[in-house]
């Protein structure tokens, strides 16, 4: 048997995904365990099928025109949708065809996984769970004690510090530079730049919430007044002279 609060690590996408449970009751730790190696394999999997690094990957074979898209994972053409109909809904300001390099759909692929992640955990004992990756959070349920989960987000010009709390139902994700540097491409003008220091986006699904934090992250208010007008989720965005925006309902956590 092991605690009620379950822990996981798992090294995978060139980062560190972890893996929180929680339950009422003390679970079998065959059952945690056997979650975990499906979520690592989950996580494997779709690093071997989306990575823009690695050259075996079906996104590179497909980038460097060597297979078309019907001869590819039927998960590739999954995520070649979402991408297509994420472009539209973000007024083009998320856009994983304009990346110099290729189609890139690491803006919308690193969230869908947290969530394939999630589901694996969902038909078990657990009364709550959340999925880190790197920093953007996929979760259900609630913590044992029936408190609901708070995220805290980093302050961009002080990464020791946190600049705010969110009470988080579903997911959160934040895109910005100041951990990975310049990778944000404006995909109007093909240049690396942002025009957010940092970009918040809740909402029901990880995939989607990450995809519209990168397109905030560029594309600053202009992305703000469409995401207020989508449904289910909010916005919260700081620019680079420490100015903050939010949408209307944004799920700050009162102290």
């Amino acid at each position: 048997m092991i605690d009620t609060h379950l822990h996981a690590r798992i090294e995978v996408m060139g980062t560190t995904i972890t893996v929180d449970g929680y339950a009422t009751q003390p679970i079998d730790a065959r059952w945690w365990d056997q979650r975990m190696a499906s979520v690592a394999a989950d996580l494997q999997w779709v690093d071997e099928t989306f990575s823009t690094w690695k050259a075996d990957s079906a996104v590179s074979k497909w980038r460097r025109s060597e297979e078309s898209l019907d001869e590819l994972p039927r998960d590739l053409a999954t995520v070649f949708q979402r991408c297509q109909e994420l472009k539209a809904l973000s007024g083009g300001w998320f856009d994983p065809w304009a990346c110099p390099d290729g189609f890139d759909p690491s803006g919308f692929v690193k969230g869908w996984a947290a969530e394939r992640a999630l589901l694996i955990l969902r038909d078990g004992p657990l009364v709550g769970a959340i999925v880190n990756a790197a920093g953007d959070v996929a979760l259900f349920g609630e913590l044992p004690a029936g408190e609901k989960f708070r995220v805290g987000i980093v302050d961009p010009f002080d990464r020791g510090q946190l600049v705010r709390v969110v009470v988080v139902a579903h997911a959160l994700a934040t895109s910005g530079e100041g951990e990975r540097g310049q990778h944000l491409v404006n995909p109007f003008t093909g240049v690396y730049e942002a025009s957010m220091a940092s970009a918040s986006v809740a909402g029901p699904d990880l995939g989607i919430a990450d995809a519209l934090a990168t397109a905030l992250a560029v594309g600053g208010e202009e992305v703000l007044v469409l995401i207020n007008d989508i449904p289910e989720y909010e916005a919260f965005m700081i620019g680079f002279n420490g100015r903050h925006w939010a949408t209307a309902d944004f799920p700050f956590a009162t102290l």
